[in-house]
């Protein structure tokens, strides 16, 4: 009963809200039930709209600031006309009687010259009426009351609106005390005439100018939306307060002085600058107390307001100087700048952009923009201060991700900018997503404006994938260290080949191997098309490698790779069978590029050019005649003609040291090169000539023993550590292995080895040392597992790390053949020994993130050098590759305190001092020489045997003017494999192929043969030096030849590091020197004590060496593993430590006197001299590209004395 009482009670739902009504639309629903709400009721009352139109609304509010400010500007200039047409006489009061200036002038004039002691009777002189009454002209009078009234309404109306509740704070301010001042006595007047001569000091006026122009200067910012104007308010400020203070000042002192001396308005204006300037001449000064004591007041207000002024502007500029300003609109829009945004701005990475930036002539009228947000140091801001920069780099201090900082910089307008990642940050991964961030910010900022990005990590470089150039620097650091175990000193060829110099450094050096390698160093990579070529327009229809080869036998020219017109992909080295159209773009290594160049050519040669005309075929004119072509041409070209009449009898020559080794030891007849032809011929091409034979089993590969067979294929690494890395075609096995068989020094149930000697291993191990398994250590396997390297040469890989991996990036590894990791530290000589180290060929050390950053500046790599020099101590004959973080930190690898030779080198990369013939000293500074390598000289360094990434910065800063650099970089390192592209390798060469002499014949015969293409040498030479422990004697040499050296070699004024080839000569000597000192008749006992210092330090050295064995030795019995493959130094042979030392692996500890240096020749001239155990650096064609169905069997003296070599006679190499 209660509920339908309950629902009775409900009315019914009337007819308009029925549903069906609702759902229909009816239109007979009505809006008589809603209620029109109003919103901002309160904005629209009287008060708030004036206020909206006075204050809120900034046009509206500075157009009335304007005209505030023109009123008080109008009554100070009436205040001037008024004292200008002023006459003193006849301003007076309604009761004053009429003194006259009669009373006044003269009086005057005698106070002037009277004494100082009549200057107590001046108050009774002094005519008061003078003071409180003027003479104000009918004119003057009313418009200075229709302003009086305009101002006096403003100044109601504006304390009305900005009523808040206190009336009397609002009336006790200055400004309206001074408003009130200067109108209500003009309104006044208009009702009591008598008082229209009274004084009113409408001067002040111009101290409410100084506020009304400061109030119009804050609503112009606010209306252009400019905030970082605090400077110029600032200035305007001080210079306002200035002008009003003598303003002030001068009417103030003239009035006054009206009942006294009548100075003009000029005088008193000149008295008030004197008096402010604190110069005081003295000869205007104020006669009367009451100017006087103004002029005191003006003092002590001057010295109270002034100094805070200026000390307010003081400290706006220093910030101003820390955030570096604006760069203004015209500029940008009338001269070019790029932007370079960094999170820290370091003075190693400020000089290595600008040098590398400005050392392009196209590039000296560009301006560099800085963005940082940390202040700028004190070693950044000396160097920003020198005239050589302070043009032309400015430092703006603010975020990328600030729009306003982004408008500072005139980032829409810039030609480039220059995203730079933090490298020292412990956490890298932060520091790149700091990146990707100022990256999305510019994008989203200037569209248009390319960008060139820094990214640390591989697995952020996807984000940053719409940048116009990115390197990811743990992708180019860990293919470049992988290549250096393959390729020696890849990390210094390809640090020369992204770095611009002139080619003129180290040519003042008395070594030979500094100019060489100085001069070299200055190749560069460069491109043109090769319808405008002078270098390769001739070959227009000819194969890639006749191009190549003729290029470098004419005009010195690498040619190392081509871009089609139709194809967006550079090739390198495409092979013989690419023709040359008109439309491709060459890319060739040099000295400068072809615009820069000239040619000269005989008269002979000009004259077949101009029969020939510009557009004839370049083949006929090869072969013209010997008289155009250099003499290393000609050598060159000897190899044809001895090919073409080898049914003729032998050619002849005149001396022996260029006569080539025999055929078969029997006829005299030499080896010939065949001639490169003009369009390839596919039967006669064949891979690796020189180097090894690469026809082997493609589907297993057995160990030295031949327990156990291992089957590879070649594929795609199946899983990627991370998106965005390129897919090589690597060898891979058939089935991945287990992670528990990629443990090194734990055995497992597939297989019980717990060392290195277990496994048995072909080739000696590769053992990396990094701190974490990182995405990047990926790129370290890839380049050595690359499909184009033979299975034979493939070394086992073995990962040291600090932490172990996880198994994201096990799973990424597992697919690789040989290739093991363990848990360990190069600190510890236990994990040293367990992984293997005795039967390494190469230890690469990579940097650790968590050392990156240090309290003092470049102490980051002190453990990383001490463990290194540790390792170089204990096991003298690894090839030890150390990657730092500050490249100036390489002078301390390998150190040796008591190396003359190192020392002296040094001096290149400070300051070398020659002594002339009595000409002074002539100071030389290398970088003054066009180069920014200062260390480019360091042993280590130019041997290949460190590497720092910040070395690589300058492959982003080329980016800007060769677009082309990262991409020839990353095809060369391995990182993209283009279809069609060759691949970086490299070939020794031996006593077998000494005969072909020279790099011009060396290139002729790797292009006819194997079609590949030579862009450099790493050569290694020894060199001997005496110093104060070793006294060279030419009595002891037993052979004249020796002895006639010697003695060619004893002048040391010129050339202070002697040098030497021979290592046996070098070694005996150091020997007879030791053994048998010369003794001098007079002093016996002198020559016996230095023998026995010697025979002291000898055994001290010799004990050294056999401590640190016996420390070896122990470690590894402790450890169980076999001492049998252990090697000391001291039991070497003669002929193993030669061997060793001129493969650049020994730095002979045993003698302190001998030195091996090794360095990197880019594109030598073609005459250059090949020697004993060169490397020889090689761009080899894709063998995917074209392969033959059927390769003949050559014989050359590699292929050979390959095959006499089967793999169970290398000893060497076995463990």
């Amino acid at each position: 009963m209660e509920e339908d009482a309950l629902h009775s009670e409900v009315p019914p739902l009337p007819p308009r809200f029925r549903f069906r009504d609702m759902l229909l639309g009816d239109q007979g629903f009505h809006n008589d039930d809603r209620v029109q709400v109003e919103f901002y009721v309160n904005e629209n009352t009287f008060k708030e709209r004036l206020k909206l139109f006075f204050i809120k609304n900034q046009r509206s509010s500075l157009r009335i600031r304007v005209f505030n400010f023109s009123l008080k500007l109008l009554t100070c200039l009436l205040y001037i006309i008024r004292v200008m047409t002023d006459n003193p006489g006849q301003g007076q009061g309604p009761s004053s009687s009429s003194t006259g200036p009669a009373h006044q002038g003269p009086n005057g004039l005698n106070r002037c010259e009277d004494c100082q002691s009549n200057n107590a009777s001046l108050d009774s002189e002094i005519n008061w009426e003078l003071i409180f009454w003027v003479d104000r002209k009918i004119p003057v009078w009313a418009i200075q009351v229709i302003v009086a009234i305009i101002s006096f309404l403003e100044a109601m109306l504006l304390m009305y609106l900005s009523y808040k509740g206190n009336i009397w704070e609002q009336i006790f301010q200055v400004s309206f005390l001074l408003e009130m001042i200067n109108t209500v006595p003009f309104i006044i007047t208009i009702f009591w005439p008598p008082l229209r001569n009274i004084f009113i000091p409408v001067f002040l006026n111009c101290w409410l100018a100084k506020c009304a122009l400061e109030n119009m200067i804050n609503d112009v910012h606010r209306a252009i939306q400019r905030t970082n104007s605090a400077m110029f308010n600032q200035v305007l400020i001080l210079i306002c307060t200035l002008l009003c203070l003598v303003f002030t000042g001068t009417c103030g002192i003239q009035h006054l002085e009206r009942a006294g001396k009548n100075l003009s308005l000029f005088n008193a204006f000149y008295f008030c600058i004197v008096t402010f300037s604190t110069v005081g001449f003295g000869d205007v000064t104020p006669r009367i107390w009451p100017s006087q004591l103004l002029v005191v007041i003006m003092i002590c207000v001057a010295l109270v307001v002034l100094p805070l002024q200026f000390e307010e502007l003081i400290y706006l500029w220093m910030e101003r100087q820390k955030s570096g300003g604006n760069y203004s609109r015209h500029r940008a829009q009338t001269e070019k700048h790029v932007v370079l945004c960094v999170s820290a701005l370091k003075i190693d990475l400020l000089m290595d952009f600008l040098n590398e930036f400005y050392a392009h002539p196209r590039l000296q009228d560009y301006y560099v923009v800085i963005l940082c947000p940390s202040e700028m140091d004190l070693q950044v801001r000396r160097v920003l201060q020198i005239p050589l920069w302070s043009q032309r780099v400015i430092y703006l201090q603010g975020s990328v991700l600030k729009d306003q900082d982004l408008m500072r910089a005139k980032m829409d307008d810039a030609e480039a900018c220059f995203i730079l990642s933090s490298r020292n940050e412990v956490d890298r991964m932060a520091a790149d997503h700091q990146t990707i961030l100022r990256a999305w910010a510019v994008k989203d900022f200037a569209p248009n404006c390319p960008l060139y990005v820094q990214i640390l990590k591989p697995e952020n470089k996807f984000h940053v994938k719409f940048a116009d150039h990115v390197v990811c620097e743990e992708e180019f650091k860990y293919a470049m260290l992988a290549l250096n175990c393959v390729c020696p000193a890849t990390s210094t060829l390809v640090t020369l080949l992204v770095h611009t110099s002139r080619g003129q450094e180290g040519q003042q050096s008395p070594e030979q191997w500094q100019r060489t390698y100085g001069c070299c160093s200055g190749n560069e990579v460069y491109h043109i098309r090769l319808c405008d070529s002078k270098f390769f327009g001739e070959y227009d229809g000819k194969s890639f490698t006749y191009a190549a080869f003729h290029a470098h036998k004419k005009y010195g020219v690498c040619l190392i790779g081509v871009k089609q017109e139709d194809n967006k992909s550079i090739l390198l080295n495409p092979g013989p069978r690419h023709i040359m159209a008109a439309t491709d773009t060459c890319y060739y290594i040099n000295i400068t590029k072809e615009e820069n160049s000239a040619f000269s050519f005989n008269q002979e040669e000009g004259k077949k050019k101009k029969r020939r005309g510009c557009n004839a075929a370049a083949g006929p004119g090869l072969y013209d005649g010997p008289s155009r072509l250099p003499v290393h041409s000609i050598l060159a070209s000897m190899g044809t003609v001895a090919m073409d009449l080898q049914n003729t009898s032998p050619v002849h020559r005149s001396g022996g040291k260029l006569a080539p080794p025999t055929v078969n030891g029997t006829g005299s007849r030499r080896p010939s090169i065949a001639a490169v032809l003009e369009i390839a011929d596919s039967s006669s091409i064949l891979p690796c000539d020189l180097l090894s034979d690469q026809s082997e089993d493609d589907t297993t590969f057995s160990d030295e023993n031949g327990s156990s067979s291992t089957e590879y294929v070649k594929g795609y690494p199946p899983n990627s550590p991370y998106i965005g890395s390129s897919p090589t075609l690597c060898h891979l096995l058939a089935e991945r292995a287990a992670f528990c068989c990629l443990r090194l020094d734990q055995g497992c149930r597939h297989n019980s080895f717990e060392d290195a000697k277990a496994y048995g291993f072909r080739n000696k191990l590769i053992i990396v040392s990094a701190e974490t398994a990182g995405n990047g250590l990926y790129n370290f396997v890839v380049p050595l597992r690359a499909y184009y390297r033979p299975r034979r040469e493939l070394n086992p890989i073995v990962l040291l790390l600090d932490n172990p991996p996880d198994n994201h990036f096990l799973e990424a590894i597992c697919w690789f053949p040989m290739v093991y990791y363990m848990a360990g530290s190069i600190d510890n000589l236990d994990s040293l020994l367990q992984c293997g180290i005795i039967y390494a060929d190469n230890l690469v050390v990579v940097d650790k993130e968590s050392t990156m950053s240090a309290e003092e500046d470049y102490m980051a790599d002190a453990k990383t050098i001490v463990n290194v020099q540790t390792m170089f101590r204990l096991f003298p004959s690894l090839s030890i590759i150390t990657e730092l973080t500050h490249p100036s930190n390489m002078r301390f690898m390998q150190f040796r305190a008591k190396d003359c030779y190192s020392l002296a080198l040094s001096k290149l990369e400070k300051v070398r001092e020659t002594t002339g013939n009595g000409r002074g000293e002539v100071v030389m500074k290398e970088r003054d020489k066009g180069s920014n390598l200062a260390f480019m000289f360091r042993l280590p360094f130019a041997a290949g045997r460190v590497f720092s990434i910040s070395m690589l910065d300058t492959l982003l800063y080329q980016s800007f003017v060769k677009d082309y650099m990262i991409i020839i970089a990353r095809l060369l390192l391995g990182l993209d494999t283009t279809p069609g592209s060759g691949y970086l390798c490299a070939m020794k060469v031996t006593e077998a192929d000494l005969w072909i002499r020279t790099y011009g014949r060396l290139f002729q015969k790797l292009c006819s043969s194997s079609a590949e293409i030579p862009i450099g040498i790493y050569r290694t030479e020894s060199h001997i030096f005496p110093t104060s422990e070793v006294s060279v004697s030419v009595d002891e040499c037993d052979d004249p030849r020796e002895r006639g050296e010697e003695s060619r070699s004893n002048d040391q004024s010129d050339h202070p590091l002697l040098r030497k080839k021979s290592m046996q000569w070098a070694r005996r000597l150091s020997k007879k020197s030791v053994r048998r000192t010369p003794v001098l008749p007079r002093d016996p006992d002198r020559g016996h004590a230095q023998r026995m210092a010697q025979e002291r330090l000898s055994l001290y050295r010799r004990s050294e060496r056999e401590e640190l064995s016996e420390l070896v030795r122990n470690r590894m019995k402790h450890l169980g593993l076999p001492t049998s493959g252990y090697e000391d130094v001291a039991n070497l042979t003669a002929s193993d430590v030669m061997n060793r030392v001129n493969l650049g692996y020994l730095q002979d500890e045993t003698n302190d006197h001998q030195n091996t240096l090794s360095y990197v020749l880019i594109n030598p001239s073609p005459d250059t001299r090949l020697e004993l155990n060169d490397v020889v650096y090689l761009i080899r064609s894709d063998p995917l590209a074209h392969v033959p169905e059927d390769l003949p069997v050559q014989s050359s003296s590699v292929r050979e004395r390959h095959d006499s070599n089967p793999p169970e006679a290398k000893d060497d190499t076995q463990l």
